[in-house]
């Protein structure tokens, strides 16, 4: 079937079930925001999108995409042709798609979503919106994979494997002691594990379920008592069975989860119902109180310890060769005509793969020339690819995941002499992405209070990105983890989201100017601390990701002195750090690539 036969094949079955309006957002059963398995990609099946952001929503007489700003240049190339329509997210005009399931609901309408991939809070929210059109929430149907039926791909089955200490710096013993400590802090009896990442870091387990995020499909329950881990035996070899064993977690049919969480009564549950999926949610009985707060383990995640800090380190260096090796390749042999998107991408996959402990790309590289780099998102693949020319700009946004740690990089390659247009959009990226990076701040201070500074001078040419300036990084993780971030226009409340030290997070501003070109440059920087004085505790970063800029598309006559020298010290330490690692070729030309600039 094609999309528009999926979308009628999902309104018959909403007729013979009674309901008015359908949703089908992005996230799979543990509520994951971006990378899922295949098993839960209903939106892009349903819609033709493959973006990894958004939500369809099907009524009688409309079908509608939302997405953010990430992805608007690709989603119209993809729903091209099909009766979806596309809803810019934040632009003017477009309601939230929360908002339009309420007002497309009509009176007395049924409102339908499967419950495992909404969470609970959601579900809460939209029941108490409804009930004022005397409305019906129905959550129990899985329509989108009823229509996708015996085509839609199973669910993952790959092998677990468990991630020494040596990398991570705390045992599994020591973890949960660590979370059981909070635990009493909050007078917990139960705390409910459901989003992929915490498992993974409790244990010290990681998988391979979703391509490029080192995670398994799995929950986990944590009392004073016990620990149990639900997942598919399939995927726990003997090896991880024993040291399961021997760590006292008691291993459970992935399953199994609802079952136990129905058995739990009048006890003090700690579950986010922002984490928790509606179906699992449904299983709680009312003598139960909830501490509808974060798990403790995201902010566990979020701070790294000097082990990790250590190590991530060391994949960052590993990173800078590949890079370099990768840079000065494109750049010497970009002319001969033969190089395109796919092969150059190819030839970084490379280049990472031979550094000691590799295990996979942290996601999708964006390999992306000229036009197609203001697809914040695009993916050239077989089937999808442009030639790469000698002139303009390569927009490589790239990470890899080692047992040391997860990177994730962006540079824009000037490919030849540049306009003058092209070299000052890129100075201006790259003035915002210096300041950023320079910045020293006050403990207590958010993402949003420091996004100006890398979005300020995109802003004064009347241009913005419409993305966050920079998220946070997991350890041998995702390579989106929260809950810190740098965007503007956002201010949580959470004491969560302030800056602490050991927090990573990126740095990306850049500039999308569509079907003409994209520049981007990113770094990973790590909080620090400064000065502490009267005043109180200053934090600053530190630059982990060491690979130089492009000299070729600064025009220095837009930086000052200031910029220059940071510039400078910055090449003469990636020089440093990368030099002795690299062979005689790539050692001279990273040579002639961090060389010292003056406005002279």
């Amino acid at each position: 079937m094609n999309v528009n036969e999926r979308i009628e094949a999902l309104r018959a079955l909403m007729r013979e079930k009674g309901i008015d309006v359908y949703y089908i957002p992005n996230e799979d059963d543990h509520l994951s925001q971006e990378y899922t398995a295949p098993y839960f990609q209903c939106k892009s099946y349903i819609s033709g999108f493959s973006g990894e952001a958004g939500c369809v929503i099907v009524t009688k007489d409309f079908a509608g995409l939302w997405t953010d700003g990430r992805y608007f240049t690709q989603a119209e190339h993809e729903l091209e042709g099909t009766c979806v329509e596309l809803m810019r997210m934040r632009q003017e005009g477009v309601p939230d798609a929360m908002d339009f399931l309420v007002d497309a609901l009509p009176e007395n309408g049924t409102l339908g979503y499967d419950g495992r991939v909404v969470s609970a809070a959601d579900s809460l929210g939209l029941k108490r919106r409804i009930s004022f059109k005397h409305g019906k929430l129905v959550t129990e149907y899985d329509l989108a994979g009823s229509v996708w039926g015996k085509e839609r791909p199973a669910m993952p089955k790959e092998p677990l494997f468990v991630l020494a200490k040596k990398w991570t710096g705390e045992s599994c013993e020591e973890r949960i002691t660590r979370v059981r400590e909070a635990m009493k802090e909050k007078k917990a009896d139960v705390l409910v594990l459901t989003a992929l990442e915490d498992p993974c870091w409790l244990l010290n387990l990681r998988g391979n379920d979703i391509a490029c995020t080192p995670v398994a499909y799995a929950f986990a329950m944590v009392t004073m008592r016990s620990v149990s881990y639900y997942a598919d035996g399939d995927k726990v070899t003997e090896k991880v069975k024993a040291y399961l064993d021997e760590n006292k977690v008691t291993l459970k049919p992935y399953d199994r989860l609802a079952k136990d969480l129905a058995k739990l009564h009048g006890k003090r549950i700690w579950a986010s119902l922002k984490q928790l999926n509606t179906a699992l949610y449904t299983n709680l009985g009312e003598d139960n109180s909830i501490i509808n707060e974060t798990s403790p383990i995201t902010m566990f995640r979020a701070i790294k310890n000097s082990t990790e800090i250590r190590n991530l380190r060391n994949a960052h260096v590993k990173d800078g060769v590949a890079m370099v090796q990768f840079i000065h390749w494109v750049k010497e042999n970009a002319s001969k005509g033969d190089m395109t998107e796919l092969s150059a991408q190819n030839y970084l996959y490379d280049r990472r793969s031979e550094q000691k402990d590799y295990i996979e790309p942290s996601f999708h590289t964006i390999c992306a020339y000229q036009a197609n780099g203001a697809m914040m998102h695009y993916s050239a693949d077989e089937n999808n690819y442009a030639e790469i020319k000698p002139r303009g700009v390569l927009l490589v946004d790239s990470g890899g995941t080692y047992k040391d740690g997860t990177t994730d990089i962006t540079r824009t390659i000037a490919l030849d002499e540049l306009t003058e247009t092209e070299k000052k959009y890129y100075t201006m990226v790259l003035k915002g992405h210096l300041a950023l990076s320079r910045a020293k701040f006050l403990y207590g201070t958010a993402g949003f209070n420091l996004d100006i500074l890398a979005r300020g001078p995109m802003w004064q040419m009347d241009i913005d990105y419409q993305c966050g300036t920079g998220h946070g990084v997991g350890h041998v993780l995702s390579v989106h983890e929260g809950p810190h971030g740098i965007r503007w226009g956002m201010p949580r409340k959470s004491e969560g989201e302030r800056f602490e030290p050991g927090m990573i997070v990126t740095n990306e501003p850049g500039i999308y100017l569509p079907h003409e070109i994209g520049i981007r440059i990113e770094n990973e920087l790590l909080v620090v601390k400064g000065t502490k004085n009267f005043y109180g505790q200053f934090l600053e970063f530190e630059n982990v990701t060491y690979c130089p800029y492009d000299l070729d598309a600064i025009d220095v006559k837009y930086l000052n002195d200031e910029e220059i020298e940071q510039l400078n010290a910055y090449h003469e330490m990636v020089y440093e750090k990368l030099a002795d690692r690299l062979d005689e070729s790539d050692r001279a030309w990273l040579k002639e690539a961090t060389r010292r600039i003056s406005r002279a």
